[in-house]
């Protein structure tokens, strides 16, 4: 998937459609690099929610490595504010879905349908690492 890929864009259209509550959805890579997001998003707040997203995902992969099982493993993030809730879940080889929705959304249904979705079409939201070739990061 790249910076510009938009063929999955209807599927986090119709998982904000089927779940009630749910405001925005995006899939990013593990470094916080936006890779397709649904329309209620402007490119600078899809940017802005990438860079938190990878952040808090960050930070529970850290919060599991020292005091889970030690594997780091993070099935999912969810960080209350006033006026909503940020979902992070893994989705596939180094990319995650993200979901805000309001404050009063049913916090099960909402990581119930993201974690569906994630079943579904997890091997097609992978973002393998970036690389250097030749001094640029492809």
């Amino acid at each position: 998937m790249s910076t510009t890929d938009q063929s999955l864009e209807w599927l986090l259209q119709s998982l904000l459609e089927q779940t009630p509550g749910a405001r925005h959805a995006l899939v990013l890579s593990r470094d916080g690099l936006k890779l397709c997001h649904t329309r209620g998003l402007d490119v600078d707040q899809a940017d802005q929610l990438s860079a938190i997203a990878a952040g808090v995902q960050a930070l529970a992969q850290s919060a599991s490595a020292e005091f889970g099982d030690g594997s780091g493993g993070v099935r999912q993030s969810m960080t209350e504010f006033h006026g909503g809730v940020l979902f992070v879940v893994g989705a596939g080889e180094g990319a995650h879905l993200a979901v805000v929705a309001t404050e009063s959304a049913d916090v099960g249904l909402v990581g119930h349908k993201m974690n569906e979705l994630v079943e579904q079409i997890g091997p097609f939201l992978t973002a393998p690492p970036r690389y250097r070739r030749h001094g640029q990061l492809t």
